[in-house]
């Protein structure tokens, strides 16, 4: 067992599993992100909010979560080491002109990192005043306002294009992870890859669209249009 998790294989089969679980992640995070746009001030949004800040949640799946997200990025990191130290000079040779390959499948620690930074950005502005600084706003009901916090964040332009163009690299990223994953974990063919391929694209696409649409809507939303 350790062999295999040890090898090139191996290294890939814990990223394609962690990966696939960031995927029902995602799902999650974008149908909570979809409620900012119910029209009740919010309500609807920070009810949801609010249950997944549950301490069942809080400390069981968080964690987990945390680790998946650990376990993909550090993995991700060893293959790309391994596989440009293996090519040495030959990846300057073929590189990017590499045909039959696409763009996002040569450059996904790029878009690895471009997603990173994203999530960083994102975990300051909105989990660290919710979980650890406990400094977001406060409903009278009590919990905390999430809507507010997340609606004062969008008024700003360059954060809204940061959330934009973030939301756009992780569609890229998806689309060579998600039909690379089941690959790896073997659930492919020479049918299945070509489907897994348009399932992948079309995910992805909607995916980043939905996660740029909601920041440019939450602009508009906003009462006024600079940084607060």
């Amino acid at each position: 067992m350790g062999t295999f998790f040890g090898s090139s294989i191996g290294k890939k089969f814990v990223m394609s599993i962690s990966g696939l679980f960031l995927v029902v992640f995602l799902i999650v995070h974008l149908a909570i992100n979809l409620l900012l746009l119910v029209p009740d001030g919010g309500e609807t949004f920070n009810a949801a909010a609010n249950f997944m800040a549950l301490p069942a949640i809080k400390f069981g799946l968080q964690p987990v979560l945390a680790l998946g997200f650990i376990v993909h990025i550090i993995y991700a990191a060893i293959i790309t080491l391994q596989n440009n130290k293996a090519r040495g000079s030959a990846k300057y040779a073929s590189g990017n002109k590499t045909k039959d390959v696409m763009w996002a499948s040569k450059n996904m620690f790029v878009l690895g990192a471009t997603v990173f930074a994203f999530l960083a950005v994102h975990i300051y502005q909105f989990f660290v005043p919710l979980q650890i600084t406990h400094s977001a706003p406060e409903l009278a009901s009590g919990g905390h306002d999430t809507y507010t916090l997340v609606a004062n964040a969008l008024t700003c332009i360059p954060t809204v294009v940061f959330y934009v163009i973030g939301s756009l690299g992780l569609a890229l990223h998806l689309t060579h992870g998600f039909w690379s994953a089941f690959q790896t974990v073997g659930a492919s063919n020479n049918i299945w890859r070509k489907r897994w391929t348009v399932i992948g694209t079309v995910f992805a696409w909607v995916v980043g669209l939905a996660f740029s649409a909601i920041a440019i809507a939450m602009y508009f939303i906003g009462s006024c249009g600079g940084c607060n």
